[in-house]
């Protein structure tokens, strides 16, 4: 009977153990996740704001001659920094800025190795399973950009054609399923970066450039001849912008929210677009020569932080 009890009290003591081992397993696990959920409160800890960019998506986010972060979603991730040092009382706050990709720019942000990011991410339903968005900075539709005067006029001229679009965007997915669905035969070529993709465009690699219309526009102000380029074809979606955030942090989107809304109800954002997108811009003092569309009227006089797809 003693060594039934003895027996009866170790297996009990195993239980125990095993259940407060388990326990401590989960502690740093939730206390990970309290610390990279709440944003502001990591900020004023570590006493610097982790912005992620872009590096060529121009004229969103890009280097200039400098090596400067520059472009229309810079001057919001501008705004958001002040009032992100605003609402902590820290205007001497560190700001470190961390170059990302469309391939990485998620991963890094969900492991909290920075802490927003504004540049050309499309915030869609599926994305908002791995993060937040804030409200809408742009709203583009996805079209082609080709060689002016030749044979392709639409998306169905690309039957059997070398087409080449972004690593890890949007018009990646669309692209592979208009491939598959309709049959068409055609070689992708997935790019790097925006840059990447022009290039492979420009040196004739691909008939054919998909990507965001804005993008698109940028990377025909790059061109040596942007003459020569035009931007074509029905758009095969409409997307917005958004700033990219990690998600459950509600104290931090609305922080974001209320300086986007400031911006766009002001005319700050409109003042913005112009600066961008109709006047000369670094490097070179290139044109976008791309008009405000009656989306980003509607977007400006009503902000808000829908995904249209």
């Amino acid at each position: 009977m003693k060594f039934r009890k003895l027996g009866l009290c170790l297996a009990l003591a195993g239980i125990a153990s095993g259940i407060a081992h388990a326990e401590d397993a989960k502690a740093p696990a939730t206390a990970d996740a309290q610390q990279q959920t709440h944003t502001l409160e990591k900020i004023a800890k570590n006493g610097v704001i982790v912005v992620g960019h872009r590096e060529s998506s121009v004229p969103f986010s890009y280097y200039d001659n400098q090596q400067k972060v520059v472009g229309y979603s810079q001057d919001y991730s501008d705004a958001i920094v002040a009032a992100i040092k605003k609402k902590l009382n820290k205007p001497d706050l560190q700001v470190k800025m961390l170059p990302v990709t469309s391939q990485n720019r998620i991963p890094l942000l969900q492991n909290g190795t920075y802490d927003f990011e504004c540049g050309s991410t499309t915030n869609n339903i599926e994305r908002q399973k791995q993060a937040s968005f804030s409200n809408s900075i742009f709203v583009v539709g996805t079209r082609l950009l080709v060689k002016k005067g030749g044979a392709i006029k639409d998306f169905a001229d690309l039957k059997g054609k070398t087409v080449v679009v972004t690593s890890g965007t949007t018009s990646e997915i669309l692209l592979n399923k208009l491939n598959d669905e309709q049959k068409m035969g055609m070689r992708i070529v997935s790019a790097k970066d925006h840059g990447d993709s022009f290039r492979t465009l420009e040196s004739g690699r691909a008939v054919a450039f998909m990507m965001d219309d804005a993008l698109l526009a940028g990377e025909r102000a790059k061109a040596k001849k942007p003459s020569e380029w035009e931007i074509l074809g029905t758009p095969q979606s409409r997307e917005a912008y958004g700033c990219m955030l990690r998600k459950g942090d509600s104290e931090f989107k609305k922080l974001m929210d209320d300086t986007i809304v400031q911006a766009q109800t002001s005319g700050e954002a409109a003042k913005w677009f112009d600066k961008w997108f109709k006047q000369p811009v670094p490097p070179k003092n290139m044109t976008m020569d791309f008009d405000l569309s009656d989306d980003m009227k509607a977007l400006f006089k009503t902000p808000n932080d829908k995904a249209m797809n």
